[in-house]
């Protein structure tokens, strides 16, 4: 026996240093670098983690509708994804409602808290940051209602069937009997982790956040993780119902935890508190209508992109070359510029909704662009004259009836505040941050304002039917991200699940809205996708190229797609994420 052993043992040797130069294999069909979509005929969910999708398909099984399972995924990824999303933070939705046949939009952000002024948040802001960095992204300060639990409600109350209770019970079961935890959602943890362990200070109260995420440091994947606290929050909310977070016990909790640590939200800015239900935009793209939600989110900007590029001819050039990736970082530079000046809270500024989206300042705003080098300054719009008074999940669940639903919520920057109050289980999310301290900017710091959001769900019509429910995580990507994968499909013909994978460019810079402006040109980040001889001519344009080979900073992709002949779903999901597509 001895013998052979060692021979096996030589011989493996060899074999697993060759192993380590393997390339991809290969597919019968599509693109070598790419998966098939998953198709099914009655219902599917495509998210960010496994069993969340799964929790999806049960509550679909039981005759839950798809707000029913999105919420069912949404308490779930609470849970299983904390360093994306969870109660703690903001919520945005587009359902598409096949009674009425029309498409509705939730806009379920918070308010800043109503007892601070702009000059308070000003000082205090200079103390931690110093002046003119803005508002800190860690602690008490950048803090603001939580808007989910209330837009699960509202959203349940119009389109739910199922009762509350069977809708969180699987987030329950889990959040007490403990699941393992996935491989980029642990990496995501432990990153959280260093970089709240380098701000300490500027949290100011950890300990909470420790006990209930990092009681023996960053889970690892395969750990098995329990969260015993907001299994205990989400039962008081399927008792109680949303009156329990914003008027009841937790609100009360949550207000002696601020007040201790020397916060400022307090019961009277929970109580006040609502979800408003709005007008999705539309705009059309060669054929199909994009549908995006108005400001105080950024999806809009995703509108003028595609305003701006539809004046350019893609099928005279490949998707892979400078000339393409130039008009569309372009496009984004000139949309952003815009975002920066005129997105805001509705309830505070007035907004030029309809000039921005507009063919002709899209054609304005095409003109601009220099098809041999980069803008060196790009300038927002001048909007005609008004009168008066401007870190993240993502996933879509559609039904057997035809609901579809296209839903994003997040804590914002990584995590969140690093701020967990007592014994509830769950991370306030940091959205302060993205008020600008200037006075006269239309996102400026107001009490019981809403600041900024950059998270948006999209939707897509063809000849007034649904055809694409999508979205895709991560910050400033989002509108450039949904820009990319439109383009994909309407004009170089990529399949769903291939539109998603394909190589991403993700540009940062410019104009904020915050008021803290960055380098005009910016830093256009590539994946290695991207081809060395387009990389080299973008940098000939103008453009600060680097390659990121990380898949971080190009977001999260989540999508269903709706035979209009046959009523089948097709679902892709993101290979930058841990998640699946799940049908039946």
């Amino acid at each position: 026996m001895r013998p052979f052993l060692a021979a096996a043992i030589i011989t493996l040797a060899p074999l697993t240093a060759f192993a380590q130069d393997l390339g991809g294999g290969a597919r019968p069909v599509g693109e070598a670098w790419s998966r098939s979509p998953v198709i099914a005929p009655h219902g599917m969910a495509a998210t960010a983690q496994p069993l969340a999708s799964q929790i999806a398909i049960d509550i679909l099984k039981k005759g839950g509708t798809a707000v029913d399972a999105a919420i069912a995924v949404n308490a779930a990824l609470g849970l299983m994804e904390p360093t994306g999303c969870g109660i703690g933070g903001d919520l945005f939705a587009i359902v598409w409602d096949p009674k009425t046949g029309k498409l509705y939009g939730l806009n379920g952000s918070g308010r800043a808290p109503m007892g601070r002024s702009l000059q308070q948040t000003i000082e205090r802001s200079a103390e931690i940051v110093g002046e003119g960095n803005g508002i800190p992204p860690l602690g008490a300060l950048p803090v603001t209602v939580p808007g989910t639990v209330d837009a699960w409600f509202e959203l349940h109350g119009r389109f739910g069937k199922l009762p509350m209770k069977t809708i969180l019970a699987p987030a329950i079961g889990y959040a007490k009997d403990g699941f393992p935890v996935s491989p980029v959602i642990a990496m995501y943890m432990d990153r959280n982790l260093k970089g709240f362990e380098a701000r300490l200070p500027m949290i100011g109260a950890f300990e909470n956040a420790r006990a209930v995420y990092f009681a023996n440091g960053a889970p690892k994947a395969g750990d098995v993780f329990r969260n015993p606290d907001l299994a205990r929050t989400y039962e008081k909310l399927a008792r109680g119902g949303r009156n329990a977070f914003y008027r009841g016990e937790i609100a009360r909790t949550i207000d002696a935890f601020f007040k201790r640590i020397g916060g400022d939200l307090r019961y009277e800015d929970f109580a006040a508190h609502k979800s408003q239900w709005v007008e999705p935009g539309c705009v059309d793209y060669r054929g199909y209508s994009v549908c995006e939600l108005p400001p105080n989110g950024q999806g809009f900007a995703a509108l003028q992109m595609l305003n701006i590029l539809k004046n350019f001819d893609f099928s005279a050039t490949p998707r892979g070359s400078a000339e393409a990736l130039h008009y569309m970082v372009e496009a984004k530079r000139l949309a952003f510029e815009d975002v920066a000046r005129y997105y805001a809270d509705p309830d505070f500024a007035q907004i030029p909704s309809e000039w921005l989206l507009s063919d002709e300042y899209g054609r304005e705003r095409f003109a601009l662009i220099d098809p041999e080098k980069a803008m060196t300054s790009p300038a927002p719009g001048v909007a005609p004259k008004l009168e008066g008074a401007g870190d993240t999940t993502y996933f879509t669940v559609a039904d057997k009836d035809g609901m579809m639903v296209s839903l994003i919520q997040s804590n914002y920057r990584g995590m969140g505040s690093g701020l967990v109050a007592d014994g509830l289980g769950f991370m306030f999310q940091d959205r302060g941050e993205l008020f600008s301290l200037d006075a006269d900017h239309p996102n400026a710091y107001a009490p019981g304002k809403r600041p900024f959001h950059t998270i948006i769900p999209a939707f897509v019509l063809k000849d007034g039917a649904p055809y694409l429910s999508f979205g895709l995580m991560g910050g400033a990507m989002q509108p450039q991200g949904h820009v990319q994968v439109l383009v994909n499909m309407i004009d170089y013909g990529m399949n769903l699940q291939e539109a998603g994978d394909a190589a991403r460019f993700n540009h940062d810079g410019g104009s904020q809205s915050t008021g803290v402006n960055l380098d005009p040109v910016g830093v256009l980040s590539v994946e290695p996708g991207i081809p060395a001889q387009t990389r080299e001519q973008l940098v000939k344009m103008g453009h600060k190229v680097e390659i990121d080979p990380t898949g971080i900073p190009f977001g999260g992709y989540e999508a269903i797609m709706r035979d209009p002949d046959t009523g089948v779903y097709w679902g892709a999901t993101e290979m930058r994420k841990d998640g699946t597509v799940a049908g039946y």
